[in-house]
């Protein structure tokens, strides 16, 4: 039986299930878009999609909505679908814009085959008037009285805000009608082969999804959770392993986390898309899959923030407007929840007298932030447990509104600074990382396609270090760096946060193979024991490549895993207690992480310390024998 099989019960989205909408996918161009006038380029019709939002300074090529050039009722916005299609209905909002308060309150619509000759939607005798905006971000839906078979569609404002101007984004619901003679509609429809659950799952559906999974492969999946939300719903995540439930000497771990923002819905369904897959792939012996789930322990956790997901899965796809669902039921961003440990590195490195050496991993977190009184999300706090109890090696957390890859640091070091270049010691990694997923993703890395909102990341093939982009104090990616073994990269993962469920098997083609490739980048570098004499692991051994400013450290049984791009390295093991040891290693271009195994002996102190604690003595510290030693002297010499 198939995951579709196995699965029962309604779709909750039912009225939906055949409509599409038209605007906000990358299916349909800037050229596709039409208006009667534009107030600027960049308040042209190619910004009326739903949830566009505008750029940091608003009188530039990237504004917040299609604004007319004149306030009148002759104005007009129009999209062509290039092929017959039956409209369904109309989704609007005003400007976004931080100073600005425009919207449209009402509208009529018309509908052509050429345009040229236009019909107006009626209402019995008369033209039909719909209800627009009175504010400018929530979505307001109306539904064509029936729907209308055409391939033009134009949205004529008769009345805004008085103390506004003309602008709108907005939706247009429709089906495309098939046309199997037309060669160009049949190249670029997107179909998937896979046998999978598309559709989107509220909190009850995931969890009945999982165990599914769970039954149908029982041997290489566990089902466990995290924590709880503020809700007290739990957080949920799946193991995929050979030998779910333990970590086994040597093989790494690895990690995908969506959610975050609860009103980002495609990676959470995404990761329930894979975990789908590579159970089905397993069982039909896709030597592939079986090899990374063999050689890897994967973690997938679909739904951080589920209190914020029920929020926005209550209004649908379409109506959720930009935030609706984003912080936890608190009010709590968990993407920037977690503790600053930047300026904490950062300022100890700046001060000139600080005579101890600065650790640059495993910061500890500060007192202040465990303290009960903190502003943390629960959410945070559990996932801040997970990482510390599990030897990570590498992780992506998956979010929307954009198609890009993000890696750290995502903090500008320059306090007065609100975007700059900061790169991390392992900067060369983190981009080839990035690189890894935006390359192999069907769109990331397409120079044709249109930018999301209103950064073209073309200039770095999908890929932007956080801090240039926006600066973030507090982000998961900085925080997994500097205080675990763990490397993580924000993935976003597509322009709309919620995609209508009838895109999901295409969303699902862009995203999949970069979903694997970049969990076998968990296999890059260099990977070993340290050990004492008589073999056993040490944990907690500091492992330093020279010429890198960051270390890791072992896990437990004293295995570890460093990610490093090809090349030849001076690598140190060290641990207190013990001589250090250090050995070239070198790290090659194929897959498969390169072993570097330690042996280090404990230092002569140490086996004194040892022996004497072994019959019931304390050692006497070097420097307490020496000043006993100079006063035996000064009184021998009275």
């Amino acid at each position: 039986r198939t995951i579709n099989e196995n699965l029962k019960g309604p779709d909750p989205q039912l009225l939906k299930i055949n409509i599409t909408p038209l605007t906000s996918t990358l299916k349909i161009t800037d050229f596709q878009l039409h208006a009667s006038t534009v107030k600027r380029y960049g308040l042209g019709a190619h910004r009326g999609r739903l949830n566009i939002q505008a750029g940091v300074n608003e009188n530039d090529f990237y504004d917040g909505a299609w604004c007319a050039g004149r306030n009148d009722p002759y104005q007009w916005i129009e999209v062509d679908a290039r092929r017959l299609t039956k409209f369904t209905g109309i989704i609007t909002q005003g400007r976004n814009s931080l100073w600005l308060s425009d919207w449209v309150t009402s509208y009529k619509v018309m509908v052509s085959n050429d345009s040229h000759a236009w019909i107006t939607v009626k209402n019995g005798s008369g033209d039909m008037i719909f209800e627009g905006n009175s504010e400018k971000e929530i979505p307001v839906l109306n539904e064509l009285p029936v729907p209308i078979v055409a391939r033009y569609i134009r949205i004529n404002p008769r009345s805004w805000y008085e103390e506004g101007s003309i602008c709108m984004r907005l939706e247009i619901l429709g089906c495309p009608l098939p046309d199997p003679n037309n060669y160009y509609h049949r190249r670029n429809e997107m179909t998937t082969t896979d046998d999978l659950d598309f559709k989107h799952h509220n909190y009850k559906e995931m969890r009945q999804l999982m165990k599914v999974v769970n039954e149908m492969c029982p041997n290489i999946t566990r089902i466990y959770n995290i924590g709880k939300s503020h809700q007290g719903l739990k957080l949920y995540a799946v193991e995929i392993s050979d030998n779910p439930g333990e970590h086994e000497v040597g093989e790494p771990e690895f990690r995908y986390i969506a959610g975050a923002h609860g009103n980002e819905v495609l990676g959470r369904e995404l990761m329930l898309l894979l975990m789908q897959f590579m159970c089905q792939e397993y069982l039909a012996g896709n030597p592939r899959i079986t090899h990374l789930i063999e050689d890897t322990r994967i973690h997938l956790l679909p739904s951080v923030n589920p209190d914020g997901y029920e929020m926005a899965y209550e209004v649908g796809s379409e109506l959720g407007g930009w935030s609706l669902g984003r912080w936890t039921q608190d009010g709590i961003d968990i993407n920037n929840n977690f503790p600053d440990l930047n300026t904490m590195l950062w300022e100890a490195e700046d001060r000139k007298r600080f005579q101890r050496k600065v650790p640059n991993h495993h910061i500890p977190i500060p007192e202040w932030y465990l303290s009960e009184n903190a502003t943390v999300a629960v959410e945070t706090r559990a996932v801040i447990a997970w990482m510390e109890k599990n030897p990570f090696v590498l992780g992506g957390n998956l979010q929307g509104g954009e198609l890009v890859v993000a890696y750290p640091y995502d903090m500008v070091r320059s306090t007065w600074k609100t975007q700059e270049h900061t790169p991390t010691p392992d900067d060369h990694v983190f981009r080839w990382l990035a690189y890894s997923y935006a390359s192999t993703h069907r769109l990331m890395t397409d120079a044709r396609r249109r930018v999301c909102h209103t950064e073209d990341f073309q200039k770095e093939d999908g890929t932007v270090n956080g801090a240039s982009w926006h600066t973030v104090a507090g982000s998961i990616n900085d925080f997994s760096y500097l205080h675990t073994n763990c490397f993580e990269l924000s993935i976003y993962v597509g322009c709309d946060k919620y995609p209508h469920e009838s895109e999901l098997p295409e969303e699902w083609e862009n995203n999949r193979e970069s979903l694997i490739v970049f969990m076998e980048q968990v296999h890059r570098g260099i990977k070993g024991l340290v050990r004492d004499l008589s073999g056993k692991g040490i944990p907690n051994a500091i492992i330093s490549v020279e010429g890198v400013n960051h270390d890791i450290r072992t896990a437990s049984d004293g295995d570890y895993w460093r990610l490093l791009n090809p090349g030849d390295y001076v690598v140190t093991a060290k641990a207190e207690g013990y001589t250090s040891s250090t050995k070239n290693c070198a790290v090659g271009y194929d897959m498969g992480a390169t072993q570097c195994d330690f042996t280090i002996s404990k230092t002569n102190l140490a086996r004194i310390k040892e022996i004497m604690e072994k019959f019931g003595k304390q050692p006497i510290s070097l420097s307490i024998r020496r000043r006993r030693q100079r006063a035996r002297q000064r009184r021998q010499r009275r």
